[in-house]
């Protein structure tokens, strides 16, 4: 008999099936959804070793091998392979000069970003390993975003540094709990009651909020990065006013940036997205999982120029309190729901991940 190539058949989450639209919507123009890692690695790299440690993860964590197809009924799963082969490149520059060197390794991290992965052929991951001097490396990760999130990255490397230290054996590590069980957690959840929460929370929310002007001939491109930091003294005058009223950093952020739309629309009452991480407290080892968890949802806000911001800002937080049970509803379901006052085009994130590895 022969063996099958494939492991195992899962559904898929509300995030994922997003994202898979989104890859067939426009499949000849950037995927804005596929991300990239540049990790440096300093002093001795045994790239073999680095190799047959990733190899190693691919074999440990089942989501990495994951593929997404349709059924002939249209319904997306993804499948797991068995066995994938890893993508690895090697490219050495270390006989060039240090401004040589520099220019042709962001030509190779960016010709490798703008090739596009086929969603239904893993694994949705690969790895170019750049050496830049004999103890100096840079290792660029490409990965789709659909097989995991931002928490997930850094949990992933924390198994690489561990696989790696045990000679790529991952066998030696504590078992992973599977992405799987999260997917087995979202099917016995309580959509009847997720979708009154959502149809509630957005009754009277006639319009969309809209920061761009429509134009049904956008394409996508890439998005660039604006980084700013915040000083330390405004970091703790947040934090310590958001302690003294019994709110969190993320409720002044939401806050604000509903002010500002309320300014940029000339609306009181208004949408925008937010991206929650999506992994229940009460599932076992999701936070060392990895895979596609975060749900982005709309947040509403009324205003009233009356009305003092801080009671703003707490009925903010006691409203997405009451939604986290419902927080695993898809957008496009709530968007159903709520009509045209669920429509957004601006997106707040506030992000708190886990620390990657020193070593």
């Amino acid at each position: 008999m022969t063996r099958s190539q494939v492991e195992d058949v899962w559904p898929l989450s509300p995030l994922q099936e997003g994202l898979l639209f989104h890859a067939a919507f426009d499949s000849d123009g950037p995927d804005v959804y596929q991300g990239q890692r540049l990790l440096d690695l300093d002093g001795p790299v045994d790239a073999d070793l680095l190799r047959t440690s990733w190899e190693a993860l691919l074999a440990r964590h089942p989501v990495l091998r994951a593929g997404f197809r349709r059924r002939k009924s249209g319904e997306a799963v993804q499948v797991i392979a068995r066995e994938v082969e890893l993508p690895w490149r090697m490219e050495d520059l270390s006989e060039l000069d240090a401004e040589t060197a520099a220019a042709r390794l962001a030509e190779l991290a960016a010709e490798d970003r703008q090739q596009r992965f086929n969603l239904a052929a893993p694994p949705l991951l690969r790895l170019l390993l750049v050496r830049l001097a004999e103890n100096r490396h840079r290792l660029i990760v490409t990965s789709h975003h659909i097989i995991m999130d931002g928490w997930s990255m850094p949990v992933l490397l924390h198994d690489l540094t561990a696989v790696y230290a045990a000679g790529g054996d991952a066998a030696k590590l504590p078992e992973p709990t599977s992405y799987r069980d999260y997917l087995a957690w979202l099917g016995r959840q309580d959509k009847d009651t997720a979708r009154e929460a959502w149809r509630g929370e957005l009754l009277g929310a006639e319009e969309p909020t809209l920061v761009a002007a429509a134009d049904p001939g956008r394409t996508p491109v890439l998005p660039e990065s604006l980084i700013a930091d915040i000083p330390e003294k405004l970091t703790g005058e947040l934090t310590g006013l958001a302690r003294q009223h019994g709110l969190t950093v993320n409720t002044l952020i939401q806050g604000a940036w509903a002010m500002v739309l309320a300014r940029l629309t000339g609306r009181t009452d208004v949408v925008f997205g937010a991206t929650v991480a999506g992994r229940p407290a009460g599932l076992a080892g999701v936070e060392s999982m990895i895979g596609m968890f975060i749900n982005t949802l709309p947040v509403r806000v009324e205003l009233d120029g009356e009305r003092p911001s801080v009671e703003m800002l707490k009925a903010l937080q006691t409203r997405q309190s009451a939604l986290i049970a419902h927080q695993h509803l898809g957008l496009a379901e709530i968007q159903r729901l709520g009509g045209a006052g669920a429509v957004f085009d601006t997106l707040v994130v506030f992000e708190n991940y886990p620390r990657p590895p020193e070593e």
